[in-house]
């Protein structure tokens, strides 16, 4: 059996869902092939829909600790009471997405793909025999696939990764995470949220290095509470399963007792079963795929997006990566998104920045304005309990935002208000000069933009970062 398309996108996850419609719409006859049972890929079914479900757990139950009544949770506690209703948001989302592949005529093919030659997938479905699929051009969205290192033995019972963490029966009393990036952040912050002691092993000298360093230190102080920690500059050297629990040695000696183990550190492009290196297709060091500025690989009409080309690797910049490769190949106008394209990381409390941090923006301006605005600030954050902050980043004249960068609950819907500032070239008074609803924590725009004004906001020092 041989099909033929304009287009046929690889995997039915945020990336290559978006590629598909956007083909689609374009007037292409498009297929999407997949290997899972439904679409929505890792980010849907073990990724961040249901870490994000257990996520709201956790931020519900640390506000009803701001209440009088004392809430905490058993011993022992059901990981699959916490997660609630995870598996009909899930059905729920996978519906919508395969209702918009059907009304834009894409068809869904379920199976495991290769590449046979540069037109050509061969796809062998669950059932019967291989499909031949030919293309006019392709889309490689296949998704990553959590990195196993070789030193840690995982084995999804007691050393977990992050498609295992959330198929355990029992919520753990004590955690030991290996990582200090976005999954691990996230996952650290939920469980010590949830009562766990958590205990963070980062090789690096602060969690979320890509991240302003005020941002970093929300994460580390949010975990230094409690029994919880984050331990810098050491990784594990050993793992070793006992009766009862798992002892992790680090470099310097130390000995971590705990009922778990969560390796997170990185995830790999999932693209070894593809075939396409061995058509010619070209690979980073870190084995994801090499992509030009139109996401081209070194065969034009073979494109790819999404985890398989590496940072940032977020849901939200890999659906639009899908939609602009698309338009780019088709000749079709897209903007530049410069320094505006925001990053969200759903830890307990929120993390959300767009443009440059302060670090990135004294290197390249030599001085700069720095204006903050603690929620303890805003009326808003006095009455729900709110605790975070919002910082803007300024030319030294004060003409130009740089960048924006808030932590905090809804953190990453506020910083969409800074994303639209940056995208038109606001001045930073525009957040004065406007009147925002009283009270709501949007007012941290204008008394950070007010603080921006004050001699003390000038920045000169990038040791000081």
């Amino acid at each position: 059996m041989t099909g033929r398309y304009d287009w046929v996108v690889i995997g039915a996850g945020p990336a290559g869902q978006k590629a598909a419609i956007q083909a689609a719409k374009a007037g292409g006859r498009v297929a999407v092939v997949e290997r899972g049972r439904h679409v929505g890929g890792e980010c849907v079914h073990r990724g961040t829909i249901p870490s994000k479900a257990l996520r709201e757990t956790a931020v519900q139950l640390r506000q009803a600790r701001r209440s009088p009544i004392a809430v905490d949770l058993p011993a022992q506690t059901p990981l699959s009471t916490l997660l609630g209703r995870v598996t009909s948001i899930v059905r729920s989302h996978v519906r919508v997405q395969n209702d918009q592949l059907e009304r834009n005529g894409v068809e869904l093919i379920h199976g495991r793909a290769r590449f046979a030659d540069p037109h050509t997938l061969q796809v062998q479905p669950p059932r019967g025999d291989a499909l031949s699929v030919r293309a006019e051009r392709f889309v490689v969205a296949t998704g990553s696939v959590p990195r196993r290192p070789p030193e840690v033995p995982i084995d999804h019972e007691f050393v977990l990764d992050s498609d295992s963490i959330l198929s355990q029966p029992y919520l753990p009393e004590r955690l030991v995470v290996l990582g200090g990036g976005v999954i691990a952040c996230e996952y650290a912050t939920v469980f010590h949220e949830l009562g766990v002691q958590v205990t963070v092993v980062d090789r690096a000298s602060r969690p979320l290095g890509f991240m302003d360093a005020d941002l970093s230190q929300v994460v580390v102080d949010a975990l230094d509470q409690g029994a919880s920690r984050y331990l810098p500059g050491r990784q594990v050297t050993s793992i070793e399963r006992h009766a009862i629990d798992v002892v992790a040695t680090l470099d310097d000696g130390t000995m971590l007792s705990a009922d778990k183990v969560l390796v997170a550190l990185g995830r790999v492009a999932n693209v070894a079963d593809l075939g396409l290196f061995e058509l010619g297709v070209e690979a980073t060091r870190r084995g994801q795929v090499k992509v030009d500025d139109a996401f081209r690989t070194a065969i034009p009409h073979i494109l790819a997006v999404g985890d398989v080309i590496g940072f940032p690797a977020l849901a939200a910049t890999s659906m639009e990566q899908g939609r602009r490769a698309v338009r780019l190949a088709l000749g079709m106008s897209v903007t530049d998104p410069g320094h505006a394209c925001p990053v969200g990381i759903y830890t307990v409390p929120e993390l959300a920045s767009v443009g440059l941090t302060e670090a990135q923006a004294l290197e390249a301006h030599g001085e700069i304005r720095v204006g903050t605005c603690d929620f303890s600030e805003v009326a808003r954050g006095q009455i729900s309990g709110h605790s975070g902050l919002l910082k803007l980043l300024a030319t030294a004249d004060g003409t130009r935002l740089l960048g924006v960068h808030v932590a905090g609950d809804s953190a990453t819907e506020l910083v969409h208000i800074g994303q639209l500032a940056l995208l038109t070239q606001q001045r930073p008074s525009v957040f004065v000069d406007n009147t925002f609803n009283f009270p709501t924590m949007a007012l941290a725009y204008r008394i950070a933009a007010l603080a921006l004004e004050q001699p003390s906001a000038l920045r000169r020092d990038l040791a000081l970062v």
